[in-house]
């Protein structure tokens, strides 16, 4: 399984001198109490660190640029406790090259009527201070994350977490490779981008890679490698031989597992986290990687088919915001168009990841019919029922566009016996016809990311904060 470096976010509360210093050390004590608590309630995916109270412009500016500095930091949370004037702000934010989110709280929940006073008042001023500071950096058209409520209510604790998935997902961005095997598919438009925009953006690094470089890793792979992958895939999932004989269901297998090896080599040694292939460039494969790539994406790889570099990012880049559960690489496959039955499946040749899987997946071979290759194994499994998000990305000229809806999936009605694929059944939340439509003008194309545990809300923070244009189909 891929792995993510161990990241933090570091927290500041905002004050003057004002107030004297006894009254910032209350600022700070309360700052060190919440952090925390915070920590102990088990609700954040990620550690926060109290670095106390800023209460000065030259104290800030020195605090942003130790977070860009610290590349364990993943973003930073602010919280106003005080008054803190938003100019001593400018500069510091204005450096900042992280998330930023504002912690719009109060140490206390309550008003405490009886023994309210000045002193009282002065130092509990969130909701004077947060209107500041906010202000400042809505003038900045920063578009950072506000959360309101108090610090100790779990669903304020939900939503820091939900936002520390997405500042730790794009912070990876800006360190994710893909890896191209062959070019994109001949004569198709979608599957094509601006590479170098992606990398300005984005932070994706998109390199081409001839097949045959990834011909002679595969064909390296020892055959006590695959004897050891070969016994955890039994372990793992049913073999389904059918109608091959055991020679042909065991060469194949075995030769999915080769390239599984093989790719997996040549990612980790040249630092990719993502790939594509493409069926009309298989020079020196004796097979499309089906069960190989379903294998790569479900410990984590990203992966796009047809040469489609943006949904091999892209399904990376939303894998390490879901923590990698229930998140697939998907394309729109047919339709239903039943009155009540509404619906579209979604599957692909071969390389959809198991993770999605509501059945014990099987290992079977049959033919592709496309590509001019041995019959390739795959996984072969249905999908869930639950509530989803579907996700694309398209390029356009001014710029990367971001289009999505909610679904809401379920198994396929019946079995497929012609068609032994991975398969999911999805209507968007505001209906197959408007949905369609309204993601069919807005240019989305046929591959997407299909999340059981991606938020709507999410999906805007992250396009927010890499500069994407945003379509939401809600």
């Amino acid at each position: 399984m891929l792995k993510l470096p161990d990241y933090e976010f570091w927290f500041v509360a905002g004050s003057q001198f004002l107030y004297g210093e006894e009254q910032l050390k209350n600022v700070a004590r309360d700052a060190e109490d919440i952090v925390k608590k915070l920590n102990e309630s088990g609700s954040l995916p990620y550690k926060v660190v109290c670095k106390g109270v800023m209460t000065t412009a030259d104290g800030i500016t020195q605090f942003m640029k130790d977070v860009n500095y610290h590349e364990e930091v993943a973003g930073v949370i602010t919280w106003m406790h005080t008054f803190s004037p938003a100019k001593n702000w400018i500069r510091g934010t204005v450096l900042l090259q992280k998330p930023l989110l504002h912690l719009a709280t109060q140490y206390r929940q309550d008003i405490p009527y009886d023994t309210i006073d000045f002193d009282y008042m002065n130092l509990n001023q969130s909701a004077h201070g947060d209107r500041e500071y906010a202000y400042l950096n809505s003038r900045l058209n920063l578009k950072n994350k506000i959360v309101y409520g108090f610090w100790g209510d779990e669903e304020v604790q939900a939503e820091i977490a939900s936002w520390q998935d997405v500042a730790v997902a794009y912070n990876e961005s800006f360190k994710l490779k893909v890896c191209r095997f062959g070019d994109t598919m001949r004569d198709v438009a979608v599957t094509e981008g601006d590479k170098v925009q992606a990398q300005i953006q984005l932070g994706w690094t998109v390199d081409y890679w001839p097949v045959g470089d990834l011909v002679e890793v595969i064909d390296a792979v020892s055959e006590d490698d695959i004897d050891r992958e070969y016994q955890e895939l039994r372990n793992k999932y049913d073999l389904a031989p059918q109608h091959n004989d055991a020679a042909k269901f065991t060469e194949s297998v075995r030769y999915q597992l080769r390239e599984y090896l093989g790719i997996k080599k040549f990612l980790d040694d040249r630092g990719y986290t993502a790939f594509c292939t493409n069926f009309q460039d298989l020079k020196g494969l004796k097979q499309l990687p089906g069960l190989a790539a379903q294998l790569l994406m479900a410990e984590g790889y990203g992966f796009g088919a047809e040469g489609d570099w943006k949904h091999a990012a892209l399904t990376r880049l939303l894998k390490i915001l879901a923590h990698n559960d229930r998140t697939v690489f998907m394309e729109d496959y047919t339709l239903d168009l039943r009155k009540g039955h509404e619906a579209i499946l979604g599957a692909h040749m071969l390389e959809v990841d198991p993770t999605i899987a509501s059945d014990k997946p099987r290992v079977e071979v049959h033919p592709l019919d496309i590509g001019g290759k041995d019959d390739p194994a795959r996984l072969v499994f249905t999908g869930a029922d639950g509530k989803a998000v579907d996700v694309t990305v398209a390029d356009f000229r001014e710029g990367f566009r971001l289009i999505y809806y909610p679904v809401d999936c379920r198994k396929a009605e019946a079995e497929t016996p012609h068609l032994p694929v991975a398969k999911q059944l999805w209507t968007p939340t505001v209906g197959l016809r408007k949905g369609s439509e309204e993601w069919m003008k807005a240019g989305g194309g046929h591959h997407t990311v299909l999340s059981f545990t991606i938020t709507p809300e999410q999906l805007h923070d992250l396009g927010t904060m890499l500069g994407m244009e945003l379509v939401e189909i809600l």
